[in-house]
């Protein structure tokens, strides 16, 4: 999978951890060594996920400016969630072009969720307007 911004590759990955939750499209959490890390700053932004535990969010740096939380990550996770310590999601965009195996991705409806949806995935999804009950 990969991820790219202004032509820049900022993750290519084989080694992803593809995490499910209910009524979400699935989750792809990249290995750092497999990201552009030097483009990232931290923000001071943080959330908590009842399963996962403390999610921290990741700002993009570059010549033309910062691009606000383009990721998360969860830097020490709950044990059942180990796996994904210290790697990154990025929220598909306009300008955060994502693909998985190729597959172009469409974000995860709404503002918060940051599932990847490819032509292999149908919904309905969490995170459109009167879903949140879900």
């Amino acid at each position: 999978m990969t991820v790219r911004h202004e032509g820049v590759t900022l993750a290519d990955s084989t080694g992803c951890f593809r995490v499910l939750e209910t009524s979400h499209p699935p989750v792809f959490y990249i290995p750092r060594d497999d990201v552009r890390t030097d483009l990232l700053r931290r923000s001071p932004r943080t959330t908590w996920c009842e399963w996962k535990g403390a999610a921290s969010f990741w700002d993009l740096a570059t010549p033309h400016g910062v691009r606000t939380e383009v990721a998360w990550s969860y830097e020490e996770p709950s044990a059942a969630f180990a796996a994904i310590r210290g790697c990154l999601a990025f929220y598909a965009s306009d300008d955060v072009r994502c693909s998985v195996a190729g597959d172009p991705v469409r974000p995860q409806p709404g503002e918060f969720y940051g599932g990847w949806i490819t032509s292999e995935i149908t919904g309905p999804f969490k995170g459109a307007p009167g879903t949140t009950g879900w």
